[in-house]
């Protein structure tokens, strides 16, 4: 799970973002801002995921070769039965498709991992897309070719060595099904990194979400607070970034229950990582008058 610096890092640069000139629409905004905060963590989930794909995907190629030896036979039983048409039909695609999930999978495996992350993470994205859709479909063609079998049971025995590969290699499809959905498959050790990742992401969104929107919805309820401890206060005067830390800090403390000291602990910290240098004393200083006049009303 994300650490509550994690989240508070990613409120205050979503606040800081949605605040210049005036104000982006934060709803607009939102996919873009987290395309780019969780990059890098993307581009780690991605690389994982192929490393994951190729581990489970090994041995396709030998089964795929004895699929290929096999269905010349098969075509010709089939060609021999005209009521069995689209029957060959149907194998002639898997055979394509078996064609296009190979050049897919090698398109993905010459990704350059080790460049930029959220160029890697886009080109993995794309291929990963393009690998699980040829995928599906040939998983649907199969199905489709075993149940036109059972239509014809004079076929079973002749055409049985080339649906007993297909099937090796539909177990292989069944496992990018896992690697497409890991959460699906909670006890499988193999998808338990990938997993994780993609909790962490999403638990990241979620919770950084509801923080900001609770701030954004309490805006100009939190810059009167913090008026009362600033002179002649506007908010635009103040750098965008130390507004946004305020404006966090004094939310947390005002309505989430925060202790002022940790939250006035936290938002200094904040304000050396993406502040000025003058910001870490700004903000002690405004939220210590805020936290006492606060502890004051309470009192």
């Amino acid at each position: 799970m994300p650490s509550r610096r994690q989240i508070r890092e990613a409120v205050v640069q979503f606040l800081y973002c949605v605040d210049l000139e005036g104000g982006a629409d934060p709803l607009a905004l939102r996919e873009t801002f987290w395309d780019f905060i969780t990059e890098s963590d993307r581009r780690r989930l991605q690389v994982a995921t192929l490393r994951t794909l190729q581990h489970l995907a090994h041995g396709r190629e030998v089964r795929l070769a004895e699929f290929v030896e096999r269905k010349p036979n098969a075509d010709a039983h089939l060609s021999a039965r005209p009521e069995a048409e689209r029957l060959k039909l149907e194998l002639a695609r898997i055979e394509a498709l078996e064609s296009q999930w190979s050049a897919a999978f090698h398109r993905l495996n010459r990704v350059q991992t080790n460049g930029d992350d959220d160029d890697v993470a886009a080109q993995l994205a794309q291929a990963f897309e393009a690998l699980f859709r040829i995928d599906r479909d040939l998983a649907a063609s199969r199905l489709r070719f075993f149940e036109g079998v059972e239509d014809h049971p004079a076929l079973k025995g002749p055409l049985e060595a080339v649906a007993a590969t297909m099937r090796r290699l539909q177990r292989i499809s069944e496992r990018l099904r896992m690697v497409e959905e890991p959460e699906n498959f909670p006890d499988h050790a193999d998808l338990a990194k990938l997993r994780e990742s993609r909790s962490e992401i999403q638990a990241l969104r979620q919770d950084a979400d509801l923080l900001a929107g609770g701030v954004l919805t309490q805006k100009e309820q939190l810059d009167e607070r913090i008026g009362t401890v600033v002179e002649n206060y506007v908010p635009e005067r103040i750098d965008p970034v130390d507004r946004a830390i305020l404006r966090l800090a004094t939310y947390e403390i005002l309505h989430k229950g925060i202790p002022s000291k940790i939250a006035i602990n936290e938002a200094i910290e904040l304000a050396k990582r993406f502040g000025t240098t003058d910001s870490g004393r700004f903000v002690n200083g405004v939220l210590d008058r805020l936290a006492n006049g606060a502890n004051q009303l309470q009192g």
